[in-house]
This record gives structure tokens, C-alpha cells and sequence, in this order.
């Protein structure tokens, strides 16, 4: 029974995420800028092997010009399509809201990742914590600064 329960919830926060990511691009912004009370951006990219523009939306922490992105994918073993994407081309284009931004994207490491993951992982209860228990593979944060 405790297994179906599981199961039951994540499907239906799958459902929920993919309605608003739906809801979000497809009203180019008006609507779903934020996921409980976390903000929210689509995320522009070029496909890292078929160079077809994809979207993506995630939670973000913008500070000045930067913003930065977790890809946890859940605590997937795989790093998400679009960790891929900003891998091969640094270039991408950032909607909030209804405002775009062109940005250039970075991995960052040793001291500067552990303060960007310590701040989004507090914008998200621990979250980011909690999907990193659950992968083997250290989940990469990523700093895109603006235009």
C-alpha cells in the first residue's frame, strides 16, 4: 500500500508540474511565474544534439546579474536535457514573467557552488539536500549572467 501511495504522489507532482510548466509557457509568461511561493523562469536554450530551441521551467535565485540554476532533475541519475543543452551552448535566452534576458551560462565549483546551492536549497526547504540523497552523481549549479 505504502508503495502505491508513493507512486500515486509522485505521479500526481508530475501532473501538477507539468500543467504549470504548460500553463506558463504557453500563456508566453502571464501566468505561473511562481511554483509555492518559489520564482520561476522559462529557460531558452538550443538542443545540445538537435539544436531544436527548448524550454524549460525551473526555479531560480537571481541576485544582481546572475542567476542561478540546479539541476537536480529530481534526483534523477541523470543530469537533466537541459544541463546538456547550456554544457554545449553557453548561450541562452531567460524569460520571467514576460521579460527576456539573453544570458551566457556557467557550471561553478568548489566555494562559489556551495554558497549558490546553500541559498537555493534554503529558497527550497532543503529540497535540493534531499535530491542529492538520492543520486549518486553530484548535482551540478549553474550560474547564467545576464546581458
Amino acid at each position: 500500500m505504502k508503495t502505491y501511495l508513493k507512486k500515486l504522489k509522485r505521479y500526481s507532482i508530475f501532473l501538477f508540474l507539468f500543467f504549470h510548466n504548460y500553463i506558463y509557457i504557453y500563456s508566453d509568461g502571464r501566468f505561473g511565474k511562481f511554483l509555492n511561493n518559489r520564482p520561476c523562469l522559462i529557460l531558452h536554450t538550443k538542443g545540445a544534439k538537435t539544436q531544436v530551441e527548448r524550454k524549460n521551467v525551473l526555479v531560480f535565485l537571481k541576485e544582481g546579474n546572475e542567476i542561478c540554476l540546479i539541476a537536480s532533475k529530481g534526483g534523477n541519475k541523470n543530469n537533466p536535457g537541459w544541463y546538456h543543452n547550456l554544457k554545449k551552448f553557453q548561450k541562452c535566452k531567460v524569460q520571467i514573467g514576460r521579460d527576456t534576458y539573453e544570458a551566457d551560462a556557467r557550471e561553478v565549483y568548489d566555494e562559489e557552488r556551495i554558497e549558490w546551492w546553500e541559498k537555493m536549497d534554503f529558497m527550497n526547504r532543503g529540497g535540493y539536500s534531499a535530491y542529492q540523497e538520492l543520486t549518486k552523481r553530484r548535482i551540478p549549479v549553474l550560474v547564467l549572467t545576464l546581458s
